[in-house]
């Protein structure tokens, strides 16, 4: 693994809001995450979150996680209910490695998912990760790792370089992929998105508060990667559930901290 970080990178993270690391796995390395992962998806069949657990189906933020024709094949929390995987998120070094581009001291984890963008699927819509979590903070951090080589023809990821700076209004459901923009002028004054294409292997990381999105999977193959957001420690409830389970979210009020390690484990501290 491709772990150790340097300045420039760290600086350039900052600057811009992501950093992609080529061949930040090994050729044996690649293997060994597209069989964990692959098998974990297998496992889980058609159900997006773990089957034990009070995830509710009423949940808007688990209902829009199914398969969409046309989108993903996408599964999350895999590390709940698959050792396998769960080893090779809770890989400290990944844990130092977000937690050192943001500056802080210790990083949980906010949500893991496998995305593999199915067939002729449809873009991505521009969108930032942040803003629909249950905690607010200008350091969330999401790795995104290609498992196949990720390209414009397939389903590649797009940053504006910058925009991390600040939550922007979010379209309406329904909206087109240019609402965005529509509402938020001041993306237009930004850097031009800038394409992020991996070889296999390779993996980019991402500021919470990135806008960023993916092009179409113009190909007849799947675009498989895997994600994961990572929550810096001491975070705070802000009154969303998004993928809590119900009895836990029902035990929060707004600011008590997400500590709870079977629901949000800590990967990574310099404590």
């Amino acid at each position: 693994m491709k772990n150790n970080l340097t300045e420039e990178q760290i600086t350039t993270y900052r600057s811009d809001g992501f950093l992609v690391i080529d061949d930040f796995l090994d050729i044996k390395e690649l293997e060994d995450w597209r069989n964990k992962v692959g098998e974990a998806v297998r496992l889980r069949s058609d159900n997006p979150m773990p089957t034990k657990g009070d995830y509710s189906e009423e949940n808007d933020a688990i209902k829009h996680k199914k398969d969409i024709k046309g989108y993903f094949q996408q599964r999350m929390q895999l590390w709940m209910d698959n050792e396998p995987f769960r080893e090779l998120i809770f890989d400290e070094r990944i844990g130092k490695m977000a937690a050192d581009l943001e500056g802080i001291d210790g990083v949980r984890i906010w949500q893991d998912q496998a995305l593999f963008k199915l067939p002729y699927a449809q873009q991505t819509y521009w969108h930032q990760d942040n803003p629909i979590w249950s905690f607010d903070s200008k350091h969330a951090i999401t790795i995104w790792i290609a498992f196949d080589d990720a390209t414009v023809n397939n389903g590649c990821l797009f940053f504006i370089p910058g925009s991390h700076t600040k939550s922007y209004v979010k379209p309406e459901a329904g909206a087109t992929p240019d609402r965005i923009f529509e509402l938020n002028p001041e993306l237009l004054k930004l850097q031009p998105p800038v394409a992020a294409p991996m070889r296999a292997g390779s993996c980019s990381f991402h500021n919470g508060l990135m806008m960023h999105g993916a092009s179409a999977n113009m190909t007849p193959g799947s675009r498989r990667a895997m994600t994961c957001g990572f929550m810096p420690d001491g975070s705070t409830f802000n009154g969303t559930r998004n993928i809590l389970p119900e009895s836990y979210y029902q035990s929060l009020k707004a600011g008590d901290q997400l500590n709870n390690n079977d629901i949000n484990p800590l990967i990574y501290s310099k404590n």
